[in-house]
Parts: C-alpha cells; sequence; structure tokens
C-alpha cells in the first residue's frame, strides 16, 4: 500500500455526519468472465454496528469484500466511504479503511511490536503518536504482556488479536473483516468477538463476511448473499420472525404424494427440499397431528424447531446452507 495514505485527497463531502452511513454501495455488479459473481447489490453500514455479510462460498461475499476494500476496481455501481468515492478517490478510501484479511499478514519473525511499527509506518504514524495508539489496543485486546514475543510463537487466536490491533491501528472509519474466526477454535472465536464487539461500541463500523452461522446471529445486522445477489436483510431476530413461531419439517416415504396432500387437502403451501417438506407457522404444535393422520403410511418423520437463520436462508433460496 502506497506512503500516498498519509495525505488522502479531500472532497467536498469530506467532512460526514454522525449519523449518516460510513459505508454505502449501491448497485454493485462484477463480472468475471461469463460469471457474473455480484447482481446488483446495495449495502449501507453506520457507526457502532456490525454488520454480517452471509452466505455459503459462491455467493458473492467474497468479491464484495474486494470491492469494498479496493483491491479490485469497481465495473458497475459505486462505493462511498466516510464521504469519499472509491473509484475516484482510492487513496482517501484506503485511510478510512481497516482490513483484517482470511489470510494472516503477520511477519512471523518479527515480534508483535514490530509487527504494529511496520504497520504504522505505512500510515505515516511514529514516535509517541503510534506508541500511544499501540498501548492503547495492546490493552484493549489484552495482549500487553505478549508484545516482545515473536509472532511465530502465538496462537492463531492471539495472532488474530495483533492482526486487529493493525486494522485498527490509524482509527479507521470502517473496519472489514474477512472470515476473521476461520481456523480459530470455539474460546478463541468467543475472545475474538468480545474484542470486535467492543471496537464497534467505541463507535467504529464493523462489516465482516462468514459462513458460520452462529457468527452472524451475534451482529446487529444481517445481509444474506446467494448466487451474487441480495436475499434478505435485517437484524437476527428480525429475520427469524419472518418464518413465524416455528418451522415444521417433514420427511416422507414420497415426498410428491406427501406435498399432494398437504396442498390439495389441508390447503398448505410446503416448502420442498430434497426429501424434505418444510412449513412455517405461528401454530405449529397445532399444524403436527393434523399433518400426521392426514399423512398416515406416508408419513416418516415430523419436528418442530425454532427458526433460525439457516432456515431464513432456505426460505428465501430453497436450497441448504453450505
Amino acid at each position: 500500500m502506497s506512503s500516498n495514505l498519509k495525505q488522502p485527497v479531500p472532497e467536498t463531502e469530506d467532512h460526514v455526519q454522525a449519523s449518516e452511513p460510513v459505508c454505502v454501495a449501491s448497485g454493485l455488479r462484477h463480472t468475471y468472465v461469463d460469471h457474473e459473481a455480484l447482481k446488483g447489490v446495495d449495502l449501507k453500514t453506520h457507526a457502532g454496528e456490525i454488520v454480517t455479510l452471509l452466505g455459503p462460498n459462491g455467493s458473492g461475499k467474497t468479491t464484495l469484500f474486494r470491492l469494498l476494500s479496493t483491491l479490485m476496481p469497481i465495473q458497475h455501481g459505486t462505493v462511498r466511504i466516510a464521504g469519499y468515492d472509491s473509484y475516484t478517490n482510492p487513496l482517501a478510501v484506503r485511510r478510512q479503511l481497516g482490513i483484517v484479511f482470511q489470510a494472516p499478514s503477520l511477519d512471523n519473525k518479527l515480534t508483535v511490536d514490530e509487527n504494529i511499527a511496520c504497520q504504522g509506518a505505512l500510515y505515516g504514524m511514529t514516535g509517541k503518536v503510534l506508541e500511544r495508539r499501540r498501548d492503547e489496543l495492546l490493552e484493549q485486546l489484552k495482549i500487553t504482556n505478549r508484545r516482545k514475543d515473536y509472532c511465530e510463537t502465538l496462537s492463531g487466536g492471539l495472532k488474530r488479536r495483533v492482526e486487529l490491533v493493525k486494522g485498527m491501528l490509524h482509527e479507521p472509519k470502517l473496519l472489514l473483516l474477512d472470515e476473521p474466526s476461520t481456523g480459530l477454535d470455539p474460546g478463541a472465536r468467543l475472545d475474538l468477538w468480545a474484542a470486535v464487539r467492543e471496537m464497534a461500541d467505541e463507535g467504529t463500523s464493523v462489516l465482516l463476511t462468514t459462513h458460520l452461522l452462529e457468527e452472524a446471529d451475534k451482529a446487529d445486522r444481517v445481509v444474506i448473499l446467494h448466487n451474487g445477489q441480495q436475499v434478505e436483510e435485517g437484524t437476527p431476530s428480525q429475520l427469524r420472525s419472518k418464518l413465524g413461531k416455528g418451522v415444521v419439517t417433514i420427511e416422507a416415504e414420497d415426498v410428491a404424494a406427501a406435498e399432494r396432500v398437504l396442498r390439495n387437502e389441508l390447503g398448505l403451501d410446503p416448502q420442498r427440499l430434497h426429501h424434505q417438506l418444510r412449513l412455517q407457522s405461528d401454530t405449529p404444535a397445532e399444524l403436527v397431528p393434523l399433518i400426521s393422520d392426514r399423512l398416515g403410511h406416508l408419513l416418516q418423520a415430523i419436528t418442530i424447531g425454532r427458526p433460525s437463520l439457516e432456515d431464513v436462508f432456505i426460505a428465501k433460496t430453497g436450497h441448504k446452507f453450505h
């Protein structure tokens, strides 16, 4: 990244009001040769909130991440970060970004402090300014006692914390995290999430990609992507509430025959998914005996579950979340 980052070129709208979105992406489309990876995605993030891009491999979230982080040029649509246009002023945008990539970016042969100093140099941070900010973040992420350790001696979770220090060093408006929990054990994931939440609570806008449903459930807002399209958006509770109070899952010996019975005799509208039929209902317990009676010998199993983000994904796409 160029040292020109020290002096981003100002724009007329560089004084962004706190109530305005930190990141605004509109109508983003991106094509690789003959494959359209993004098909018109709109996205906004605000200061102090964590937004998760949730989707399986091939959903378009990695492409969107690369566009937002200025790693790829924008083909169609616009991106504005903290008032700066990504296409016309990418250097100014990079100044507003903190990025933690899925692939490690630490130099394992350097200490924690040395890695941080190298990052600071990219942003013209030296002396007392660098030391103050470094010490604040090391304390916040509870790794002050590891500052003199070589990074090759750190666990995966501790390395991720150092990556966060690097990403937050220059006090960015937007923190981008690409699959931040990759390779971490459950305890390290919880620690990482606690650190991310604290950064958001201090006013940073956080946008992260994930394929982990339990991780997305902790976000303030979830954007579900599938085949390059934005299929749903809202808080986790809002998304689940759209499916009613329960999801009834039916397994039948002859799925097609069972579906006909549910539609023609009970007036229900099940969603077919491989060998299963699924129904969303506010009164799932009342449906079970009715369905069991009508399906009779066709029925193999019937279960009720509270709606999950995976259920939301299935309801919107007709596919399991992989």
